[in-house]
């Protein structure tokens, strides 16, 4: 089906396809970038929102650094006092953000 519509925009305008469709450039890089470039411990929970941003001060103090909260497990988190649908949301965001299909926006966006 997709060959046949592309045989027929080839012979009707005996042209390449390419000159018949305009690609605007400036689009894609107009706009400034809405991710936050340095993710501390306190982004990535601003980031989730939910109320999970109410336990930066324990985790920071707790568990320290970024890279160590993205492989704590939900025992420690447990042990630290965070209610089981926060454990959930932080884990499923850290396992997000390692495979790379998630980042904290720069500016949270309240719904």
């Amino acid at each position: 089906m997709a060959m046949v519509w592309l045989q027929r925009m080839m012979t009707k305008g005996r042209g390449n396809l390419v000159s018949t469709v305009a690609i605007p450039h400036s689009r894609f890089f107009s706009k400034p970038n809405p991710y936050v470039v340095k993710v501390g411990i306190p982004e990535f929970l601003n980031g989730i929102g939910k109320g999970v941003e109410s336990h930066v001060a324990k985790l920071e103090s707790e568990i320290g650094d970024f890279n160590s909260l993205l492989v704590t497990r939900t025992l420690k988190l447990k042990k630290l006092g965070v209610p089981c649908k926060h454990r959930k949301l932080i884990l499923k965001f850290a396992h997000k953000y390692r495979l790379g299909l998630w980042r904290p926006r720069a500016e949270s966006i309240k719904a």
